[in-house]
């Protein structure tokens, strides 16, 4: 009898010892999956660092009563700089969610200067020879790279 209740013992001992061990893996397993399922931050582009400018700082500076309201910010009318085309080249726009990377040669070897942000107003100028890449000039700082094809939409003027 006394070797029956010591095997008993043992197999729930046992038994104990590798739901826990069994529980201590799956509870770090989850911990780590929830921490890498989260998004990155996103990437702050040139474009948005020229909005943070100091002429933004001021602006956002002002008190409330000198601001102006959204009202008064979406009837006043905003200047469109119209710019002569190259022969070939047309206006498009980013497609890409999450924006795409502006590169100084078509490959994805190459430096990344900067980048774009989705639903950006782009100029394409040229296409690579392999067609896999496409040369753009970003209108409001006339910059011109590379970027990947087929992750913009032309659109009209």
């Amino acid at each position: 009898m006394k070797h029956i209740l010591t095997l008993i013992q043992f197999l729930l001992g046992f038994l104990l010892g590798v739901m826990l061990l069994a529980g201590g893996t799956a509870a770090a397993a989850y911990y780590f999956f929830t921490k890498m399922s989260v998004n990155p931050p996103k990437p702050v582009f040139s474009s948005e660092l020229e909005e943070s400018s100091p002429e933004r700082a001021a602006e956002n500076s002002k008190p409330a009563s000198q601001k102006p309201s959204e009202e008064q910010k979406s009837s006043q009318p905003v200047p469109v700089k119209k710019e002569q085309l190259e022969p070939g080249a047309y206006y498009a726009r980013v497609t890409w969610p999450e924006g795409l990377s502006l590169r100084d040669r078509p490959s994805a070897d190459a430096n990344r200067i900067g980048g774009i942000p989705y639903n950006a107003k782009i100029i394409i100028l040229k296409n690579s020879n392999n067609q896999k890449w496409q040369k753009v000039r970003i209108p409001s700082s006339s910059q011109e790279a590379w970027v990947k094809a087929g992750n913009v939409k032309k659109v009209d003027d």
